[in-house]
């Protein structure tokens, strides 16, 4: 029994990696959902013949916690609206870590002298210090997205406080390691708070402008602290989901990060994304309007467009009255092209899911590296709902916050037009000189309605 158990972990196990190497692609993202999610049903399955899971007791509350947790599942997925994805991301990546803690403090709290070994003990503490501050930060950064929390929240002395937090964990994670085995419930409680203690206060003062990084960064710790408690466990399965999430997120957090030229040191702790421009140089030019009609016409006469989609146009749900857009204008002879930066939006791939939910085809949707030469050659680029990802201060003004952080280059096609609902600045906070270049000009308005008058002004030319 025991042979087959593991087999069908080490099954599982692969379907994770095909299912994850398969999401690296929109064409076959949706079959590797499939697969890793069959491998988690058999992993799942196959808990039931496990030798240290026997009676009555134990069946019930698992097949109770497997149906109250998928029908919450079940009935968020099917509720949650596009533009509330990445905070459901965020909570969920939050649950891993906090049952991972979970399994840790479990393990903790019944550990014997007779039953543990150094090592042992060490794993878990780490692992159960990872997922309790994926488990708090998790739910902070989806606090600060679903509005229920200011962006960033500072107060004096707060990175000495998170030190001496940081340092106590350390303390105490050492002498539950070290020990004879026996851990007093007030130390194990104690170690606990502290660390989700410390993912709250870690997470507090980042700005929503780094949010999809550090929603990336909590879902790699939650894999890591899955992995660590596979080891404790001696669970293959656990083992290699966990490793490789935490290392495929590791890796994208690096990615993420570069994206925005920005290291992960100074994300986790310099507070950018707050809102504060006081360090912007002042604003040459100004705002020029535009009307929807006349834009219409703009881009129906021009021989290449490119648009920029950005959160704005997931808030106003118009990816599909783009696409329809962008069919009228393909008819029209118009080379149309979509270029998406690394972070636009609020997660990694946000706007990917979202084009690809209007039918919008793969091979005209191009990363910030494949199209950023083509501005110059574009008739028109269309920005709608971006801000930081084409604000030119990035490569002008070396006191900006975002100064270095690889933009799309809109600003250099011939005519811009900036989709926007107000004049306010973007979620970041740091106002966008590209709304006052002499090439550009701003169509204000609900981005899914101006989209519509676009399609009838293209409409009514024939």
């Amino acid at each position: 029994m025991s042979l087959i158990i593991n087999l069908a972990y080490f099954v599982a196990a692969v379907l994770f990696i095909v299912g994850l190497k398969q999401m690296s692609s929109p064409t076959t993202a949706r079959p590797g959902i499939i697969w890793a999610g069959v491998g988690m049903v058999l992993a799942t399955v196959v808990t039931f013949a496990h030798p240290e899971i026997s009676g009555g007791v134990n069946y019930t509350l698992i097949v109770l916690g497997i149906a109250i947790g998928g029908a919450l599942a079940w009935w968020s997925g099917k509720k949650v609206q596009m533009t509330d994805m990445p905070q459901m991301i965020a909570l969920y990546n939050g649950m891993g870590g906090g049952a991972a803690a979970g399994i840790g403090a479990i393990y903790l709290l019944q550990a014997t002298p007779e039953t543990v070994t150094t090592t042992g003990m060490a794993i878990a503490v780490i692992g159960s210090v990872i997922g309790s501050v994926a488990f708090s930060g998790s739910l902070v950064a989806y606090a600060k997205l679903q509005g229920l929390m200011k962006k960033t929240l500072n107060f004096p002395g707060q990175q000495v406080l998170n030190l001496a937090i940081i340092a106590l964990v350390v303390i105490l994670g050492f002498v539950m390691a070290l020990g004879d085995g026996t851990i007093g419930g007030g130390t194990l409680l104690a170690f606990f708070i502290l660390s989700l203690a410390f993912g709250v206060l870690m997470t507090l003062p980042i700005g929503g402008a780094d949010m999809p990084v550090v929603i990336s960064l909590y879902n790699a710790l939650t894999g890591l602290a899955v992995g660590f408690k596979g080891i404790v466990l001696d669970n293959p399965a656990l083992m290699i989901a966990g490793i490789v999430v935490g290392a495929a997120g590791s890796l994208l957090t690096q990615l993420m990060a570069k994206a925005m030229n920005r290291p992960l040191k100074n994300i986790l702790f310099s507070q950018f994304g707050g809102g504060s421009s006081a360090a912007e140089e002042e604003i040459e030019g100004t705002m020029k309007e535009i009307q929807a009609n006349d834009a219409g016409i703009m881009m129906a006469y021009s021989s290449k467009v490119i648009i920029v989609p950005g959160y704005g146009m997931a808030v106003a749900q118009a990816q599909h009255k783009i696409w329809e857009l962008t069919e009228l204008l393909q008819k029209r002879g118009v080379d149309v092209k979509f270029a998406i930066h690394p972070v636009a939006g609020r997660m990694p791939g946000h706007m990917n899911v979202l084009l690809a939910e209007a039918g919008v085809p793969y091979d005209i949707i191009y990363d910030l590296d494949e199209i950023n030469d083509e501005f110059k050659t574009a008739d028109v680029a269309m920005v709608i709902g971006a801000n930081d990802v084409v604000n030119p201060v990035a490569r002008t003004n070396p006191d900006s916050p975002i100064y270095g952080m690889p933009i799309l280059n809109a600003d250099e096609a011939h005519n811009v037009i900036c989709v926007k609902r107000g004049r306010g600045s973007g979620f970041s906070g740091i106002e966008n000189h590209l709304f006052y270049a002499e090439n550009n000009r701003m169509l204000y308005g609900d981005g899914q309605k101006v989209a519509a008058e676009l399609v009838a002004s293209v409409k009514a030319l024939g």
